[in-house]
């Protein structure tokens, strides 16, 4: 009954319909795993002769009055006076004229609200309320939903409502208990059927930290299990085109040996890495996360010069096509003195159809269905949170039983990288290239923002200094809106105001997401050869963006961002051995804002500021808003690293004594994870 369609809840418009649609609920099922932020304590039930002033109370009787009052400032009160056998009290609304019209006078109510002294006399100062008495919105603990998609968190309570006494009720058939009876009982667990209603429903708070601590277990426990069973998978799968070592060391040693610098401890350890992967039998499935500037790109490029040397392709995948650009002229001029390795690019706006490079580079253009590779024998996809299910899953058919390299510069917590991506083996890359140096970053108050304009025009003129202004997402998306580009739009011409005076005149230059690839490959390339001096732009073009010159980011907005999200963005100067600033601007510095930016200003080291904000904010701000790759963890927290290792422990309990096959339940269940995991791959 709860793979139910959601089409079939009764009394529900087919409006409400679509918007459940909306927000991925397709079954009952689903509704019942949309869970519920918070609560509201509408507990305590008094009589009408009980209540006092300060009370948030329940209180229940029949209405002897509703009525709509008119004052002179155009308020409606909708006042309606409520009895029950110790007394009648007043409960106002304002300029909801339509209750008069459902609020009907001998009907029974129930209301929940703030007793407040109106005048010499009792008022309630309502909540929530209910017809008939049912105690779903009064009464009780009453479950607050996220109002999504336009559906009010009463209409989402009432139909979870009837779904969990309709058609769970006490049946223990209708939600079957799936995980052993020995790993329920040694955690302490409650069972899954009393886990739902009383998230939903809790009789108190403790009830529903039991049930969130149960769903929250039954979640990560499927995750690690799908990890533990891919990975499994995997080890069994054999390699198309095997690798060769030993015959090339010298060759690759000759290649190190030639760059202009010197690797760091941490660059060589993943390479070391990278290469026993690529000696095996088994194909590769690295994790490669380094912090931004730390040299992920050259470790992937004597990838790419290894299977080369066995004769096979590389591909490597960016979510940009500015980023898919720089690989491109990164790599070339890695290899500009080896005339026989052929580098090429494809991306959306240079749809070369050729096939026949070493190593190929593009966006999501490299999985056209007419594009064919010759024989692929490493696959590279950066920022791979980035891009979508399908995408991945594509691009992974086309180069069959290849090595896989995944790479990231968003900083992840250890924890959180060995929970979500588990099935993975990971290499960090944390040492950054000798003779950076630290870039230097301050919260500037309002008042102090003209100083900071005149010493950015200092900068410029003693030092050439080259500066990003990055304005914020005004709406939060992961794409531009017309909204946003007008934002960045009128802070580019403040910008011109400021710089482009009678005494000194800067190049400045505009860049959003919304422009032709062939204008913002133009603008990039003019910033890098430092015809531009001042580039205003968006934060969704930021990832992977290198230019040497840049040494000053202004961040405007800074307080929409997370640490993490910031800390790519300071990324994009300090990449050359001058000493380089990131200056935050922000207009709401409150006491929590300030504490937040001033941790970022004293911290360098991504990870450290992505536990931060895991930990004060949620995983939503280590990788932004919504990104596909990550796994929609609905109840579970990452940073909960005591559940997190109680799920790892009981995973490698069950896969030592059952056989999946055993547990129908629970393998459906991993079914979905392993499915969504595998495509991601």
């Amino acid at each position: 009954m709860l793979s139910s369609p959601i089409q079939s809840l009764p009394s529900t418009s087919s409006i409400t319909i679509k918007k459940l649609k909306r927000l991925g609920i397709n079954t009952y099922f689903d509704l019942l795993n949309y869970f519920p932020s918070r609560y509201e304590d509408y507990s305590v039930i008094s009589k009408i002769d009980k209540i006092q002033v300060g009370e948030i109370v329940t209180i229940s009787g029949k209405i002897i009055e509703a009525k709509n009052q008119y004052t002179r400032s155009r308020i409606t009160i909708q006042k309606v006076v409520i009895t029950d056998d110790t007394g009648i009290v007043e409960v106002n609304w304002f300029n909801q004229s339509y209750l008069i019209r459902v609020l009907k006078i001998g009907e029974t109510i129930s209301v929940a609200g703030l007793v407040k002294l109106f005048g010499s006399k009792l008022t309630i100062e309502p909540k929530e309320y209910e017809i008939n008495d049912k105690k779903i919105h009064t009464g009780r603990l009453v479950p607050v939903y996220s109002e999504k998609k336009g559906l009010s968190a009463k209409t989402i309570r009432e139909k979870m409502f009837f779904v969990l006494n309709s058609i769970v009720g006490d049946d223990p058939r209708v939600v079957p208990e799936f995980l052993p009876p020995k790993i329920i009982s040694f955690n302490n667990l409650i069972d899954d059927q009393t886990a739902y209603q009383q998230i939903h429903f809790p009789d108190n708070l403790d009830m529903a930290d039991k049930a969130r601590e149960r769903l929250a277990f039954d979640e990560l426990f499927n995750l690690q299990l799908a990890n533990n069973l891919i990975k499994k998978e995997w080890k069994k799968e054999r390699v198309g085109n095997k690798f060769q070592l030993s015959i090339f060391n010298f060759q690759i040693n000759q290649f190190i040996a030639s760059l202009p610098f010197k690797l760091t401890g941490d660059q060589q350890k993943a390479i070391d890495e990278i290469i026993t992967d690529l000696g095996n039998t088994t194909p590769m499935n690295r994790f490669l996360q380094g912090d931004v500037g730390s040299g992920k790109t050259v470790v992937a490029t004597i990838a790419c010069y290894l299977s080369f040397l066995n004769g096979y392709q590389s591909i490597i995948m960016a979510p940009t096509e500015i980023l898919a650009n720089q690989h491109f002229l990164t790599i070339k001029d890695l290899f500009l003195k080896l005339d026989t390795l052929r580098v090429g690019l494809i991306t959306g706006s240079n749809k070369n159809k050729k096939n026949n490079y070493d190593i190929i580079i593009g966006t999501h253009a490299l999985l056209s269905q007419k594009l064919k590779f010759k024989k692929v024998g490493l696959v590279i996809i950066d920022e791979q949170h980035r891009f979508g299910v399908n995408q991945r899953a594509l691009l992974k058919e086309k180069a069959l039983n290849s090595h896989l390299l995944t790479m990231t510069a968003t900083p992840i917590p250890r924890t959180v990288a060995l929970t979500l991506y588990g099935e993975l083996d990971l290499s960090y890359i944390e040492e950054m290239p000798i003779g950076r140096q630290v870039i230097k970053t301050f919260l500037i108050p309002k008042e102090k923002r003209g100083d900071g304009y005149l010493w950015i025009k200092k900068q410029i003129k003693e030092n050439a200094a080259q500066v990003f202004i990055v304005c914020p997402l005004i709406e939060e998306s992961t794409s531009e809106t017309l909204k946003s580009v007008k934002a960045v739009k009128i802070e580019f011409e403040n910008i011109k105001k400021i710089f482009n005076n009678v005494e000194t005149r800067h190049a400045l230059s505009l860049l959003h997401g919304r422009m032709k690839s062939t204008e913002k490959n133009q603008i990039m390339s003019d910033f890098k050869n430092k015809k531009i001096d001042i580039l205003v732009s968006t934060p969704v073009v930021e990832v992977g963006i290198d230019i040497p010159g840049a040494t000053i980011m202004i961040i405007e907005g800074a307080e929409r961002f997370g640490l993490a999200q910031l800390h790519q963005l300071r990324g994009r100067v300090g990449r050359s051995d001058k000493q380089s600033y990131c200056l935050l601007f922000s207009e709401n510095l409150s006491e929590k804002t300030i504490k937040r930016l001033n941790f970022f200003c004293k911290n360098n080291l991504g990870v450290r500021l992505a536990e931060f904000d895991l930990s004060n904010r949620g995983a939503g701000n280590i990788f932004g808003t919504e990104q596909h790759g990550f796994v929609n963890l609905k109840i579970a927290n990452l940073a909960d690293f005591e559940l997190i290792s109680k799920t790892k422990k009981a995973v490698e309990y069950f896969v030592g004594k059952y056989k999946i096959e055993e547990w129908e339940e629970l393998k459906k269940a991993v079914e979905k994870y392993k499915g969504e995991k595998i495509s991601r791959d």
